[in-house]
């Protein structure tokens, strides 16, 4: 059951968010909002299936990525989150919040065995 489908996002500290996302919109081409950029993907050749992986640089004095100190924090797309999540308690995981259901679907975050926050996120169909 415990499969990761891909990288969901990759989120990471600087001093200064827009200007970064400005740079690299203007000389790496990258499609910035507020949130960063999206790149969209689909799960296979003949798929119709889409997908997604978000960038997003965040202030450096954010307190999204605690209680890890590193300064990035990766997003698993993941299957069946509460049934993973389950599977989590029973190995002793560390979950630090409930899940969270949103328009973009389920998210929580645990900690792994160096205590680096991780966000694990099972997409609405």
């Amino acid at each position: 059951m415990k499969k990761v489908l891909g990288i969901g996002g990759i989120f990471f500290k600087t001093k200064d968010p827009a200007k970064l996302r400005e740079w690299y919109k203007t000389h790496l081409g990258l499609d910035t909002n507020d949130y960063g950029a999206t790149f969209d993907w689909k799960k296979c050749a003949e798929s119709s299936n889409n997908g997604a992986t978000q960038w997003s640089p965040f202030e450096d004095d954010t307190k999204y990525f605690e209680p890890s100190n590193i300064e990035f924090m990766i997003n698993y797309i993941v299957e069946d989150l509460v049934k993973l999540v389950e599977e989590l308690k029973k190995s002793d995981v560390i979950i630090l919040d409930d899940i969270e259901d949103s328009d973009y679907g389920k998210f929580i975050h645990i900690l792994d065995c160096e205590e680096n926050k991780i966000e694990l996120w099972e997409p609405s169909k």
